[in-house]
């Protein structure tokens, strides 16, 4: 694996101490980005897998409520990959909350957790009170599986035919202007 993309976010077979960890709020993270913080949204925008069809998967959120991705199609869908112990993971989450919030009606984000500890997921989201993201887990992580990046955070685009447009490997600013211009054409505008 590319040394570029193991620096872009947390490669999930490496040990635990070998992980950035996020000591801050997620949400104070995101609003006081400094020089550190900014070194640690170097994702790498991946096109190889353009048109390939979104995976057929299903997944639960802590309540044991199930969503499948036959029931995301019919508009472009933003699913990121991400883990509690990942930190640069936790700094995109309040990120892609106002995504969310901004384009609610025209992409969904789906966040699905790569952690095996259900109730640590839903306390992080408890703590975080984020408004229009669920914890939705992938606790066999099959997702990863799927993608086969080695890295979270992972997030790929698909269209609204569920095609896949883009993934983003490793950690990506989702408030600056480069993530509406990656969004343009799929949103329609």
């Amino acid at each position: 694996m590319p040394v570029a993309l193991l620096a872009a976010g947390c490669d999930r077979q490496s040990p635990g101490p070998a992980q950035p960890q996020s000591d801050a709020s997620a949400s104070s993270a995101a609003q006081g980005a400094s020089a550190e913080t900014d070194k640690q949204f170097n994702g790498t925008l991946d096109i190889a897998s353009r048109g390939a069809a979104m995976p057929d998967f299903g997944f639960t959120d802590p309540a044991g409520r199930r969503i499948s991705s036959a029931e995301l199609k019919g508009k472009p869908v933003l699913v990121n990959l991400w883990a509690t112990w990942c930190g640069p993971c936790v700094l995109e989450m309040p990120m892609l909350d106002s995504l969310a919030e901004k384009h609610n009606d025209k992409l969904a984000v789906v966040t699905v957790a790569q952690d095996q500890d259900q109730e640590k997921v839903a306390r992080f989201f408890a703590d975080q009170q984020f408004r229009h993201l669920k914890p939705w887990l992938d606790p066999d992580m099959q997702l990863s599986d799927h993608y086969k990046t080695g890295v979270l955070p992972t997030t790929v685009l698909y269209d609204k035919d569920g095609k896949e447009v883009w993934r983003m490997v490793g950690a990506h600013d989702w408030a600056n202007s480069r993530t509406e211009a990656m969004l343009a054409d799929t949103l329609g505008g």
